[in-house]
């Protein structure tokens, strides 16, 4: 039993607090469905699962956010990457997740000057002429500083949280628990792959707490980008840059939910918007490798209509074959290519079972409710949001390279529509999708990937021979076996071998019954209470046996 594993006294501490806040917020049938509330038991935990009123009749969305927000830190981590899950939330969820906001009180500057010390080799004066002691930000992992170098130089520095490594690994062991007890105990939630998700929020936020590893990012994209894209990125310091701490240029602008200040300064919105929108697109559909969550929060706007990125942390990559695919499914939406739609959700649902005469019906009924729409009029995010409704339908999970991709999409065409209202992303999304297009099938690349086919099949050939001699040897030497795994066989084998198990039992003690009776019968044995011993153990034994059965059937009905 998983529960089992949850004997850590510290482990039983953090489930009662999760299972207390999921009951006062209303979700107390889940905690029963997953078991929690069985285990909080047999530890000694007594829970009192009366609601309040008030929170109960909050939305579903609305008080899993409260939930989230309540347990601290890591769960709005967690939220803030459920936000980007087109492909299992409805966008009520996706609002209310969206509205994860990551603060948290500043940590006292004396602790943050110590772990300077540590990673900079020496007092941080010897590097900065100022610092600024109040905080800028402060996050659940971070908290940022104004500073200036000697030579003048405004920068910020983004410092890790003392000792936040160790909370979140701990945090992270408690999620993954979860997840499979999930899994193993609410069938019915099993399609949101929570262990997936776990995977892919503990690998997403392990990196975040890599800093030297959002300084490459932050390179890796600027060097991308080209000198009129009007994007600015900030440089990097990397002479004090390291996995707890990140040093780059400070850039003053417009925060970009400042729109009146937009206007006051006469920046052109229209034109930022397209600057933004055009960047981000080359990102993800030339380079492969793009700024995840482009929201206002993380971006500046900048006088002659620039655009300041800030916070890499989070980034996505496509493979160029990935890439195409993109292209191609936002070509055959646009075009209202049927087949072409269908083929590629196809492709992206391998691992999961889908029923592809129904996904080929809700495509094309998806599609004819967007005919004849001129492209200037299409809104890109409500076609992506609708896409996506098709593929929780079917209960389809996108790979998790596409996630943040969708996701970017969405808050990208949102942006552009908040600061311009005739924002037209599909007619900017028009020519980069057809350079992707056309450059995936020019001469050299078809070639490249020719050869490149060729190769592996040489490949292959090459190594034939030897494999099947290696084959036949193994068969000859008896060592080929061929296993079937049938997990429903299995454990109709296991209740077929318990019920034997205890008809046997049954058996046996009957014939023990039987036989002490007969022994009672008998002159002369030796006695003990004034019956024969022989007879008397054998009744002993025949107790025994019938309360092992009766007890094994009692637990067989609990388990089932």
């Amino acid at each position: 039993m998983l529960w089992q594993a949850l004997s850590a006294a510290r482990d039983l501490g953090r489930m009662q607090d999760i299972a207390s806040v999921l009951i006062r917020y209303g979700f107390g049938d889940v905690v029963q469905r997953i078991g929690m509330a069985g285990a909080l038991e047999r530890a000694g935990k007594v829970l009192h699962w009366k609601e309040a009123e008030e929170l109960a009749r909050l939305r579903p969305p609305a008080r899993a956010r409260r939930v989230l927000e309540e347990l601290g830190p890591t769960f709005v981590k967690l939220g803030q990457v459920l936000a980007t899950r087109v492909d299992l939330f409805g966008p009520e969820w996706l609002e209310e997740f969206g509205k994860l906001q990551d603060h948290a009180p500043p940590v006292d500057w004396s602790e943050i000057e110590a772990l300077l010390i540590e990673d900079l080799e020496g007092s941080p004066d010897e590097v900065f002429a100022e610092i600024d002691r109040e905080p800028l930000a402060a996050a659940s992992l971070a908290q940022v500083h104004r500073a200036s170098l000697h030579d003048g130089t405004q920068v910020v520095l983004k410092v890790r949280r003392p000792g936040i490594r160790p909370t979140v690994e701990a945090d992270l062991r408690l999620l993954k628990r979860l997840a499979e007890i999930i899994e193993s105990e609410a069938p019915d939630l099993s399609h949101y792959r929570p262990r997936l998700l776990v995977r892919q929020f503990s690998n997403s936020l392990l990196r975040e707490l890599d800093f030297a590893a959002e300084c490459r990012n932050a390179e890796r994209i600027s060097n991308a980008l080209e000198e009129d894209s009007g994007v600015v990125i900030p440089g990097v310091h990397w002479e004090w840059c390291g996995e707890r701490l990140n040093v780059q240029d400070f850039i003053d602008g417009i925060p970009g939910r400042d729109l009146d200040a937009v206007d006051k300064a006469g920046i052109d919105r229209h034109e930022i918007a397209v600057r933004g929108t055009r960047a981000i697109l080359r990102m993800i559909l030339e380079e492969g490798f793009f700024h995840a969550d482009p929201h206002p929060g993380n971006v500046l706007y900048l006088p002659d209509s620039r655009i300041a990125l800030l916070d890499f942390g989070m980034v996505g990559r496509l493979s160029e074959d990935r890439r195409h695919q993109v292209a191609e499914l936002l070509y055959g939406l646009v075009s209202q290519d049927v087949e072409l739609v269908s083929r590629i959700l196809i492709d992206w649902s391998e691992e999961s079972e889908v029923n592809e005469e129904r996904l080929h019906d809700d495509v094309v009924e998806f599609i004819d409710h967007y005919h004849g729409v001129p492209l200037k009029q299409l809104n890109v995010s409500s076609m992506i949001v609708e896409i996506t409704a098709v593929l929780r339908n079917h209960h389809l999970v996108l790979p998790a390279d596409l996630v943040l991709m969708l996701k970017a999409f969405i808050t990208l065409e949102g942006m552009g529509r908040s600061l311009d209202p005739e924002f037209d992303m599909a007619g900017e999304a028009a020519p980069v999708i057809e350079e992707v297009i056309r450059r995936h099938y020019s001469l050299p690349n078809v070639t490249r990937r020719m050869q490149s086919g060729l190769t592996e099949v040489l490949k292959v050939l090459g190594t034939l021979p030897s494999d099947f001699s290696r084959l036949l040897k193994m068969a000859r030497h008896g060592r080929i076996e061929v296993h079937v795994d049938v997990t429903d066989l299995k454990e109709v084998g296991n209740r077929l071998d318990r019920a034997a198990s205890r008809l046997t039992l049954g058996v046996v003690t009957a014939a023990l019954i039987i036989g002490s009776a007969i022994v009672l019968n008998v002159q002369g044995d030796r006695e003990a209470l004034g019956l024969p011993l022989f007879g008397l153990l054998g009744f002993i034994g025949a107790a025994l046996g019938g309360i092992w059965l009766l007890f094994s059937i009692w637990r067989s009905g609990r388990d089932d």
